[in-house]
């Protein structure tokens, strides 16, 4: 607005140059658009570090904070004053590097754009530090020194009231539970393309993450986790590509849903070039192809991954790189519409339908095996989605669906007594299953196991567990807790073991599945165990042959190999070769050193023969597996005998070897011995990480510890506070 003079006459207004501090808070407001898109650059950053594991915590939508946790390469302690400022990048130097950026970041104004409108604290660590550095910022700047502190290797980013200095913002975000549904959503997309990676999720206070993947697990596994299994189940793969120099170059790899799929709300999750961007032509495109298959109002779920050749990708064209350019678009949207198109009309060709394995004992339900038609092993029923009233009757004998199962049948001298009752019990488990798929693993052995547990339970070691505070590692296996005003130490091997146990009868058959990299042969697994028997003296050539012996494991095993994957999520192929593991404790992988003495656990102390003896043996020989048990490698922080790093003895040089090249035999023992005390350091500093964070919240939750461990060292008072005073009133 201009100024008016004395003749009424409307001056324009000076130009006048901005504050920095006001140009500062209007980039910020670009940028940072609300807690998901925060969370989007610090996730992008954690990646670009090369995390493999990424833990993110939320407080109010993301309003009151967000903490971010990796262990990527962290930042260097020289860097940390240039952290926060406007336009510091380790990712670009000149304009035309943006032909050629592979990395999700690169304008250097995520982490100050954030620090501008919240409060903001950084810990980290690089490899080979002996500590880590803390240190907080505001507006850009750091704020006193990085201080020195204890920390793991990676960095943990806090961001605390968002949008405290902005009041218009932060009041328009009434609905926190819309905000955290925005901040899943994204940490959903990116674990269903990083496979790789591990992440989780989870509300300020709660113990249950509410998206939780596992890094070594398939795509299509990780659907399953982060979307449901009615996604998973109908996805078919797709692939496009074009190879023409002088226009359209690019690949592409993605899963779809399939005709029988069908759901009131569009998904995709669309990636170029590794980055989470989106498309509204392309997305347009699909969906008209899914409106003509479709029924009415049904959405499709799409997870596509574009890869383009870099110089034909312009990532510089929106704040929050939410959106990208690139060249030959609409022929690019053309070849995947029609790719998706031809796998459509392919897929609609036949409508399936999901099948379940029955129990052992239950009855099969449908139509009559045509005569000559192979017996169906094992024996399987189609799975009910609809609600019961909706049910479709296709035999008598079903009370599911059935409305008769609740009309009072006049009975026969014939009739057994109870069948009324029976059908009627029958229809309720049906519902309650539906509910709650954790209580369709109904064996009666399992739940006899189980109640077992139940009657065996010590009530005052589940109080001292459920209320204890982690202290820490008092040796190897003890760790000293606090409870109430008494310390105890507690077995974790012992607590570990059991608490594995327990939870591998309550996720019986509903395990989720962690995939081995490469698959391992039985074979070579089982000899590998063998080895480790006779250099321990507990095989003798009395026994058998070892090659033998191992033959019969692996026919054994294979045998097994259906039940395995059904009940434990153990899957062995064809050829003989391990290729998943049960995922039995959340955000916990077992020591795979110890792989092989599981497999030749399994059949050797396995006892197939009886049911309830059999899932026994079966839960304990994965407990003595995914036990906490200390690393193999000698702790650094133990003793002197214990921190030998080389097995055996160094060559000697001859007496006609020159002095260099016995100076260069001892360097590359000391290099060996460096390298081998690094990689025990991670591993007993993991191992501790995972007994604070994993197994002491688990155990709170799951652990019914038995009567015995009361009384079998596994928990041991050591100090009492009110006798501490006796004594210190003495003195």
């Amino acid at each position: 607005m201009g100024e008016e003079d004395a003749a009424g006459v409307v001056a324009p207004a000076p130009i006048r140059r901005l504050e920095e501090a006001v140009v500062n808070r209007i980039a910020a407001g670009e940028v940072i658009q609300r807690p998901a898109s925060a969370l989007k650059e610090l996730l992008e950053n954690s990646l670009d570090a090369g995390a493999t594991s990424i833990g993110i915590t939320v407080k109010d939508g993301g309003v009151k904070l967000i903490q971010i946790v990796d262990n990527g390469h962290g930042i260097r302690y020289e860097d940390l004053p240039l952290l926060c400022e406007r336009h510091t990048t380790s990712k670009l130097r000149e304009f035309e590097d943006l032909e050629t950026i592979s990395t999700l970041g690169f304008r250097g104004e995520a982490l100050a754009s954030i620090t501008f409108v919240a409060h903001l604290s950084v810990t980290t660590m690089t490899e080979g530090q002996a500590h880590g550095y803390k240190a907080t910022y505001k507006d850009g700047q750091m704020e006193g020194d990085a201080r020195p502190c204890a920390a793991v290797k990676g960095t943990q980013i806090t961001v605390e009231n968002l949008f405290y200095n902005v009041a218009a913002r932060r009041k328009a975000f009434k609905n926190l539970s819309e905000e955290y549904g925005r901040i899943l959503d994204v940490v959903s997309r990116y674990a269903v393309h990083k496979t790789g990676v591990s992440f989780s999720c989870k509300k300020h206070g709660d113990s249950r993450a509410d998206v939780h993947t596992v890094g070594s697990s398939s795509r299509t596994d990780t659907i399953r986790a982060v979307y449901g299994p009615g996604v998973a189940r109908e996805l078919i793969a797709i692939s496009a590509s074009e190879d023409d120099p002088s226009g359209t170059t690019f690949k592409m790899d993605g899963l779809i849903s399939s005709a029988n799929y069908s759901s009131k709300r569009s998904i995709m999750v669309l990636f170029i070039n590794d980055r989470l961007v989106e498309c509204g032509a392309l997305r347009k495109a699909i969906e008209l192809v899914y409106a003509t298959i479709l029924p009415k109002a049904s959405k499709p779920f799409i997870y596509m991954s574009i890869n383009l050749p870099p110089e034909h990708v312009d990532v510089n064209v929106h704040p929050t790189k939410r959106e990208v350019s690139f060249l030959n678009q609409e022929s690019l949207v053309d070849i995947i519409q029609q790719a998706v198109e031809a796998k459509l009309l392919e897929s609609n060709n036949s409508r399936t339908f999901s099948t379940q394995t029955l129990l052992p004992g239950a009855s099969i339900v449908g139509t009559p095996r045509q005569e000559g038609s192979p017996s169906p092993s094992p024996p399987v029923i189609v799975s009910q989605k609809a609600p019961v009233n909706k049910l479709v009757r296709v035999d008598s004998t079903n009370p599911a669906g059935r409305i008769h199962a609740f009309l009072h049948k006049k009975r026969s001298a014939v009739d057994e007594p109870l069948q009324i009752e029976n059908d009627l019990a029958t229809t309720r488990r049906t519902v309650r299953q539906r509910r709650n798929p954790k209580e369709s693993a109904d064996l009666t052995s399992v739940q006899e196991l189980l109640a077992a547990v139940d009657r065996q339970t010590h009530s005052g070691l589940t109080e001292i567990i459920k209320q204890c505070i982690y202290v820490g590692m008092a040796d190897d296996v003890l760790a000293l807790t606090q409870c109430k005003t008494r310390l105890y130490v507690l077995n974790v091997v012992n607590l570990s073991k059991e608490l594995v146990y327990q939870q591998v009868l309550r996720r019986f058959a509903h395990f989720n599945v962690m995939r081995l990299s490469t698959p391992a042969p039985l074979m070579e697994l089982l000899m590998l165990a063998l080895d480790e028997e006779e250099r321990m003296g507990r095989w003798s050539e009395c026994d058998g042959p070892k090659d033998q012996i191992a033959q019969l494991n692996v026919e054994l095993l294979m045998c097994k190999a259906e039940m395995l994957k059904e009940y434990f999520a153990i899957e062995i192929d064809e050829l003989g070769n391990l290729c998943t593991l049960p995922v039995v404790l959340d955000q916990y992988t077992p020591d795979m050193d110890r792989l092989p003495s599981f497999v030749l656990n399994l059949g050797n102390n396995v006892d197939w023969e009886t049911e309830m003896e059999c899932f026994e043996t079966f839960a304990a020989a994965m407990a003595d597996f995914y036990a906490m048990h200390p690393p193999f490698l000698p702790n650094p922080n133990g003793d002197e005998h214990s921190q030998t790093y080389y097995v055996g003895k160094p060559k000697q040089a001859s007496n006609n070897g020159s002095s260099e090249e016995q100076a260069g035999g001892s360097d590359g023992m000391e290099e060996f011995e460096r390298d081998m005390r690094a990689e025990a350091e991670a591993a007993w500093a993991h191992r501790e990480w995972t007994i604070q964070h994993v197994l002491f919240p688990a155990m709170k939750l799951f652990l019914k510890p038995p009567s015995h461990m009361a009384n079998d060292g596994t928990a041991v008072q050591v100090a009492c506070l009110e006798n501490l005073y006796k004594i210190f009133e003495r003195c």
